[in-house]
């Protein structure tokens, strides 16, 4: 499950790695991305526009906005099989730009009950992209609201270490294909593999990211 990502980055910087317009003034970079906040996404119906969506897909037949909360994730190896995915995923795909993610780590003992978060990046420390499903929920004809989750998948040998699952990273080659909305689901679909681990790096990161009321640089310092 990926629950908390960063994205620390300047919108011109963020612009300039997707080649898609983002106003500054409605971006802030975070290094504790949350669910149910406002965030950066790349639309199939938009590509050259950076929009702001709410993390937490809702789904255009949703009846109560809590659902969002079970819909932080789906998982690529039943993608195409739920309801709750299947529409966006032949639809309604997006990238979701970020500088890195978290993961926890089960307790190693009893005497320390507490799980251990990572901070896993790549090692070049570039922004990246993971792939991800959005909808637009509309609780009345004039209300809506534009929602994203983030596709998973089995870990690579370097998260399986820490966490039984992690996002799909998706190559910066493969972003215009997951974008084209006239490709056929079963070849979007092969793209949801993990990245390859020499591509990544993890640390050990403080407890504070454990709430997304901390969110400062510090948050991603690997523990001396």
């Amino acid at each position: 499950m990926c629950c908390r990502y960063v994205i620390a980055v300047t919108a011109k910087r963020l612009s300039e790695k997707f080649n898609a317009a983002l106003k500054e003034s409605l971006f802030t970079q975070t290094y504790n991305a949350a669910p149910g906040q406002n965030l950066p996404v790349i639309t199939q119906e938009e590509p050259d526009k950076i929009q702001l969506f709410k993390w937490g897909l809702l789904p255009h037949w949703a009846k109560d906005e809590k659902i969002a909360n079970k819909l932080l994730n789906a998982r690529a190896e039943t993608i195409l099989e739920k309801p709750s995915f299947k529409n966006s995923f032949k639809h309604a795909r997006c990238l979701v730009p970020a500088t890195g993610f978290y993961e926890w780590q089960a307790p190693k003992s009893k005497k320390d009950p507490y799980k251990t978060p990572f901070h896993i990046h790549l090692k070049n420390n570039d922004i990246f992209a993971f792939a991800g499903l959005y909808s637009i929920w509309h609780k009345d004809k004039k209300d809506e609201t534009a929602t994203f989750n983030i596709i998973t998948t089995k870990p690579n040998s370097l998260v399986e270490k820490i966490h039984n699952r992690m996002p799909v990273i998706l190559k910066k080659e493969d972003y215009a294909k997951w974008l084209n909305p006239n490709i056929p689901p079963e070849e979007a679909h092969d793209l949801l593999k993990p990245l390859n681990a020499r591509a990544l790096q993890a640390h050990e990161v403080s407890r504070k990211v454990n709430s997304p009321k901390n969110n400062t640089p510090d948050l991603i310092e690997a523990l001396t």
